[in-house]
């Protein structure tokens, strides 16, 4: 069965938030020197912020798409020449070649989409995370005596009756502490994410692969994320 392109962006990225977010929980076990014990609760809350942002992301970027086209089509050298020089066999000829025009990238769309991604796009997704994560764990903030063990006991608590719950949930604090780290964050992506826009914008045409491209550098970006969050 086919999903949409949007559902299939939505999976993948699902699916590389949960890698990444493993991989960062073995990184740390590592540094410590500790046995990995995988706790599947940031695992979840990874996963369904992929599944909450993707969706509007991947409709910003068709917004940004259409009004700002990667491509424009122009004549080609050869076209241009054959038509100063009035050579219409040589236009017919080029033409039942396709190489009357040619697609070329459009080079002030390309800014203008780079410079609304890495400001409006960068700061809204910066301040939704940190709302998302910051409320979701006090939602889902485990009382003293429920045991970690291991991955069934983590699992267990997951899925168990009342695990998230939002009245528990100090919205003053969370939002404090979102526009307390918002700066530091929003300047620890500026160092990764206009590379991959400009990659995105310059060489792949389909929303759905810039999506791919993005989550697989998000995978290293995730790490990042999983590590600050777990302080």
């Amino acid at each position: 069965m086919a999903f949409s392109p949007i559902i299939t962006a939505t999976i993948q990225s699902a699916v590389l938030a949960a890698t990444s977010n493993l991989l960062a929980q073995g990184l740390t076990a590592y540094q410590n020197e500790a046995p990995l014990v995988i706790d599947w609760v940031p695992v979840f809350q990874f996963v369904l912020y992929a599944f909450l942002n993707i969706p509007p992301n991947f409709l910003w970027q068709e917004f940004l798409e259409e009004s700002f086209p990667a491509y424009h089509i122009t004549p080609t050298s050869a076209a241009v020449a054959s038509a100063a020089a009035n050579d219409e066999k040589a236009l017919e000829k080029e033409e039942e070649e396709g190489k009357l025009v040619e697609r070329k990238l459009h080079i002030g769309n390309t800014a203008v989409k780079m410079i609304l991604d890495q400001t409006v796009g960068a700061v809204v997704n910066t301040f939704l995370f940190s709302l998302f994560i910051h409320s979701i764990q006090e939602a889902m903030l485990r009382p003293l005596g429920v045991p970690l063990s291991g991955p069934a006991k983590s699992a267990q608590y997951l899925f168990s009756r009342g695990a998230i719950n939002y009245s528990k949930v100090n919205w003053a604090s969370v939002i404090a502490r979102s526009r307390a780290e918002f700066y530091e964050l929003l300047v620890a992506g500026w160092k990764v994410w206009p590379v991959i826009s400009l990659i995105n914008f310059a060489f792949i045409t389909s929303i759905q692969g810039r999506n791919l491209v993005g989550s697989l550098a998000g995978v290293g970006w995730g790490i990042y994320m999983s590590l600050i969050t777990a302080r």
